[in-house]
C-alpha cells in the first residue's frame, strides 16, 4: 500500500504543525503496535490455559461418568493445552494404548470423542475383527509402552502409534 500523501501547506506555521502532527501519529502507531503485541501474547497464554482447563475438566468427567463425554476438546485444543496423548482401550480385548494426537492425519478441529470411534485395535484387526475403541483420558505423556513393533521399517514410519486409523 502506498504511503498517504499529505499536501504541504504554504505557510511556515502550518508546515510545522503538519510535521508535528505526523510525528505524533507515527509515535502513537508504534505505541499501539507494541500494546497489540503484548495483548496478543497475553491472549495466547490465556487461550492455552483455557485449553488446559478444558482437557482437565473432560478427564474428570470421563473418570467420574465412565463413558465418552460429548462435547470433548478438539485435537488442536488438547495439543495446545499440553495433552497431546489420548489413552484408549479396545472394546473387545481391553488392550490399553496411547495415541499421539499431534501425529494424527485428522483435521485439528476433530473432537476427541469422535476420533475414538475411528481408531481400531491392531491386535484385533489381525484376528479379523474391527471393534471400536473407548477413550479413557487425555494425557501429557504416553502411559503404555508399545507391546509390538511393526515388522517393516515402512510400517514403523507410517504408524507412530499402536492403533490403525482409516485415512480420510
Amino acid at each position: 500500500m502506498a504511503p498517504k500523501y499529505h499536501p504541504t501547506p504554504l505557510s511556515g506555521g502550518d508546515r510545522k504543525g503538519l510535521a508535528k502532527e505526523l510525528g505524533k501519529a507515527r509515535a502513537m502507531a508504534n505505541i499501539l503496535a507494541t500494546q497489540s503485541a503484548e495483548t496478543r501474547a497475553k491472549g495466547e497464554a490465556l487461550i492455552q490455559r483455557a485449553d488446559k482447563l478444558l482437557c482437565e475438566s473432560w478427564n474428570e468427567r470421563m473418570w467420574s461418568d465412565g463413558e465418552p463425554i460429548d462435547p470433548s476438546p478438539t485435537i488442536d485444543q488438547a495439543v495446545n493445552g499440553g495433552f497431546p496423548w489420548l489413552e484408549i482401550q479396545c472394546a473387545r480385548c481391553k488392550t490399553p494404548s496411547d495415541v499421539d494426537l499431534a501425529a494424527m492425519k485428522h483435521p485439528p478441529t476433530t473432537f476427541v470423542h469422535d476420533l475414538a470411534s475411528r481408531l481400531r485395535c491392531r491386535k484385533c484387526a489381525k484376528a479379523g475383527r474391527r471393534p471400536a475403541t473407548t477413550p479413557i483420558q487425555l494425557a501429557w505423556q504416553p502411559r503404555h509402552p508399545r507391546t509390538e513393533e511393526p515388522s517393516t521399517p515402512l510400517a514403523r514410519a507410517e504408524l507412530p502409534y499402536d492403533w490403525s486409523a482409516p485415512s480420510l
